[in-house]
């Protein structure tokens, strides 16, 4: 592969693929977030974010005339059921889940800021434009993580101390 679309095209599958794993994560997350309301309005309005943000990756593979990789896709939702599936035998889950949305954010974050610099190399501006857009969700989405770490924290330790559910 030497051409810069090409990478780019192989890149945006990726993407796709990366997308359909946080939609599965986040589905997830929701259905484990009974006693955390805040927590849970947020993640159900970045499952609709990232829904969109798939949709518009799916997009960009269509300007440069290419479909997802459904075997990536399949890949990327097995890992999340996976993980999704350890955390919910953990105690501390909700904790568990907030540490791995923050480095998933971050991972998305960085990979499209990678993919901003490889449309623009392949001649792609418009692509690299929506590759900006969802780089800068993502790491809104990390910040809020971030910031509501302390808090998920102190809730989820109040809760345990009192005898009630803490888990999810």
């Amino acid at each position: 592969m030497t051409d810069p679309k090409e990478h780019l095209t192989h890149w945006l599958r990726d993407a796709y693929a990366m997308e359909s794993q946080a939609v599965s994560l986040l589905e997830t997350q929701i259905s484990r977030l009974e006693t955390y309301p805040q927590a849970r309005a947020k993640v159900q309005e970045h499952l609709q974010q990232t829904q969109r943000q798939r949709q518009d990756v799916e997009d960009c593979l269509a300007k440069l005339g290419a479909d997802p990789s459904d075997l990536k896709v399949l890949a990327q939702k097995t890992i999340a059921n996976i993980q999704g599936m350890f955390h919910s035998m953990s105690e501390d889950e909700v904790l568990k889940h907030a540490l791995g949305s923050y480095a998933f954010e971050q991972f998305e974050a960085g990979s499209y800021r990678m993919l901003a610099a490889a449309a623009r190399d392949a001649g792609e501006p418009g692509i690299a434009e929506t590759c900006e857009r969802i780089q800068a969700e993502e790491e809104e989405m990390g910040d809020w993580i971030w910031e509501q770490m302390p808090t998920l924290t102190q809730e989820y330790l109040s809760r345990s101390e009192a005898g009630a559910t803490a888990k999810r």
